[in-house]
C-alpha cells in the first residue's frame, strides 16, 4: 500500500539464509507480512509477474462526472517470468481442483487457491490462524480474495474453514464479472 506508517515485512536477509531458515520459509514460517502484502505477492505471481502496488484512489470525477481523472501509478515489471507465473496459476488451480483448496471450488468456474495453516507464538499453545487465498478465473485472473481466521475453534485447517468463505465471496462476484461493463 501507499500508505504512511504501513507495516514492514519482517525476513531474512538473503545472505543470512541457510539451510534451515530456507527451509522454514519454504513453508511458511520465520517471516511475517502483512495480509496485504500477501496479497499483493500472489497477485504479482499470477497476472504475469508484475508487480502492482494496491491503490486506495484509481479515478476521481466531479459532482457532474462530466470530467474523470484516471490515477496512474507505477508497476514493478517481470519480478517472475510469464512462463513461472502461468505454472504457478495450473498449480493453484490444482489445489482447489483436487487439493486442500476443494472448498474453495466454485462450479463452473476455474478457481486457484492456496491453503494455509499456521501456529501462533508461543507454539504449544493450541492456537492457530487459518487462511485461504483464492483468485479466479484461474487461467485469466480478474479478482482475487483472501480470508483469514485468527485462533479459530474446533476445526483450525485453512481449507477447511477459510476456502468455503472465498467460495461464497466468488459465487457472488464472478457472476459480475462475465458481464464485463462493470466499469
Amino acid at each position: 500500500m501507499d500508505l504512511p506508517g504501513e507495516a514492514g515485512t519482517i525476513m531474512h536477509k538473503m545472505e543470512d539464509m541457510k539451510a534451515v531458515e530456507l527451509a522454514t520459509v519454504s513453508f511458511g514460517q520465520s517471516f511475517q507480512i502483512t495480509p496485504i502484502q500477501l496479497a499483493t505477492t500472489v497477485s504479482s505471481i499470477i497476472n504475469g509477474g508484475n508487480r502492482i502496488t494496491p491503490h486506495f484512489a484509481v479515478m476521481t470525477g466531479d459532482s457532474e462526472q462530466a470530467e474523470f481523472i484516471r490515477f496512474s501509478y507505477p508497476v514493478k515489471e517481470h519480478i517472475v517470468s510469464e512462463e513461472t507465473s502461468a505454472t504457478m496459476r495450473m498449480i493453484l488451480e490444482q489445489v482447489v481442483a483436487e487439493g486442500s483448496g476443494k472448498n474453495g471450488k466454485v462450479e463452473g468456474q476455474r478457481v486457484g487457491g492456496k491453503t494455509a495453516t499456521s501456529q501462533t507464538l508461543p507454539r504449544g499453545t493450541g492456537r492457530y490462524i487459518a487462511s485461504f487465498v483464492g483468485f479466479a478465473p484461474a487461467d485469466d485472473p480478474e479478482v482475487l480474495a483472501l480470508c483469514i481466521i485468527h485462533n479459530p475453534q474446533g476445526v483450525y485447517y485453512g481449507g477447511q474453514i477459510a476456502a468455503p468463505v472465498v467460495r461464497q465471496l466468488f459465487e457472488n462476484i464472478l457472476p459480475y464479472l462475465e458481464k464485463k461493463d462493470y466499469n
